[in-house]
């Protein structure tokens, strides 16, 4: 699959998970490795650092009893409008493929 698209596709589904619950940085790689096995973690590191930079998502510290303290993702306001709208753009494309009969 094409880098580009592959990459659009991965910020779309990451910031689905994050909208559901906040969750911490491996955790998010574990459920979207079932999805995308062949992504390498760094790949998912980037997109998260690069959706909190862009404010989609903002970032806590979380305590977990018998271990060190995780970093979790949770989805903004302005996240959960960039999801709409990417999730709009989706069903868009989708449609244009299926009307093409591919």
């Amino acid at each position: 699959m094409d880098t580009q698209i592959k990459k659009g596709i991965l910020e779309m589904c990451i910031l689905k998970c994050i909208a559901k619950e906040p969750l911490y940085g491996y955790d998010i790689i574990q459920r979207m490795h079932v999805h995308f096995p062949e992504v390498g973690e760094s790949a998912f590191y980037t997109i998260l650092r690069r959706l909190h930079k862009e404010e989609s998502a903002t970032t806590f510290m979380g305590t977990v009893s018998g271990g060190p303290a995780r970093k979790y993702y949770r989805i903004t306001e302005q996240g959960l409008v960039r999801l709409e709208e990417m999730i709009a753009d989706w069903q868009h494309l989708k449609a244009i493929v299926a009307e093409m009969e591919i």
